[in-house]
């Protein structure tokens, strides 16, 4: 991808606009991390540490906000809240897998 072709996907026209796209980026990331953090513990536990309406919540705020994400054409939000959605979904998972077992 060329530099221009870099431009035109993140949707800036100036160098400002471009590092405030790699500030949110990088914002993200941060944020981010704390989900990471909380996944890694599920999977090492084998199950989901946090209570189920958590992740129901989560999944529910997080496909709003994809799709405000998705109005806006925003590549540093569409990018956080579809991480989100599939690291919630997965916890999700592993709540009924665990159920399942049990059973």
């Amino acid at each position: 991808m060329s530099f221009e072709g870099l431009m035109n996907f993140l949707r800036v026209h100036s160098w400002g606009e471009f590092w405030w796209v790699a500030v949110g980026l990088a914002g993200q990331l941060m944020f981010s991390m704390r989900f990471l953090i909380q996944w890694i513990s599920s999977e090492r536990a084998g199950k989901s540490v946090m209570p189920i309406a958590f992740w129901y919540f989560s999944i529910a705020g997080g496909l709003i906000l994809f799709a405000y994400a998705v109005y806006r054409e925003d590549p540093v939000f569409i990018l956080g809240q579809a991480t989100g959605i599939i690291i919630y979904s997965r916890n999700l998972y592993l709540i009924y897998a665990e159920k399942r077992s049990a059973a």
